[in-house]
């Protein structure tokens, strides 16, 4: 693979990588966020497979398999089921409304770029040029997490801070070492889990998954 076409590739998966997060944000439909966080994971495959090959790296070709079949699909299936048991259909009552949010996702991209400028000076490579892509989708992961009322919507958030931090890592440092990258995505897989027993616990409890709800508990 050249060089150039290698950084058109790249440039073209981290541009779909960020753009997922941006249309999670945007979106109100929690299907379609479901939808949107698996093509999210499949970018985030891009970015690790195109790194392995043009390193030459087999581990990184490994690690780019396990997020594949995590991020693009074991979770996004947990999450559909777990959006089945609970009825939900739409985050109705997020806490800042559409326009405010993308005003907001702009605003932290431009912070990504501005906070990360100091280390893409450092390496102008094409994985070191992408990284700010990487921490605004932290930043917007982060800022989905707060704001979300529905316990699925605050899952995504959690997830999509998860991918962004590994995009960083990937963009960053070539990669994350096999080991590591498998402890913390069976961290995630069980995080999850447990939080998918939450929500169906809450829709048996409340009729829904509001996160409001949940100050009930201290009567």
């Amino acid at each position: 693979m050249s060089d150039s076409l290698y950084t058109q590739l790249l440039d073209l998966a981290c541009g779909a990588f960020l753009l997922a997060a941006v249309v999670v944000l945007w979106r109100r439909d929690l299907a379609s966020i479901v939808r949107v966080f698996a093509l999210q994971g499949v970018a985030l495959l891009a970015i690790a497979t195109l790194l392995g090959v043009h390193e030459q790296r087999w581990d990184l070709l490994a690690v780019a398999a396990g997020i594949g079949v995590l991020r693009a699909g074991v979770l996004p299936y947990l999450m559909r089921r777990a959006l089945a048991a609970s009825g939900e259909i739409r985050e109705t009552q997020p806490l800042v409304n559409v326009a405010a949010s993308m005003l907001t996702a702009a605003a932290l991209t431009l912070l990504a770029y501005a906070v990360s400028r100091p280390l893409v000076a450092l390496d102008p490579s094409p994985a070191t040029q992408a990284l700010p892509v990487g921490l605004a989708v932290v930043l917007i992961g982060f800022f989905i997490l707060v704001t979300r009322r529905r316990a699925l919507s605050q899952v995504v958030g959690f997830l999509l801070l998860d991918n962004g931090i590994t995009a960083v890592a990937f963009l960053a440092a070539s990669g994350v070492p096999l080991i590591v990258e498998l402890g913390v995505s069976f961290d995630v897989l069980l995080a999850v889990l447990v939080l998918h027993i939450l929500t169906t616990r809450m829709r048996t409890a409340f009729g829904r998954t509001d996160i409001d709800d949940l100050r009930e508990l201290h009567d």
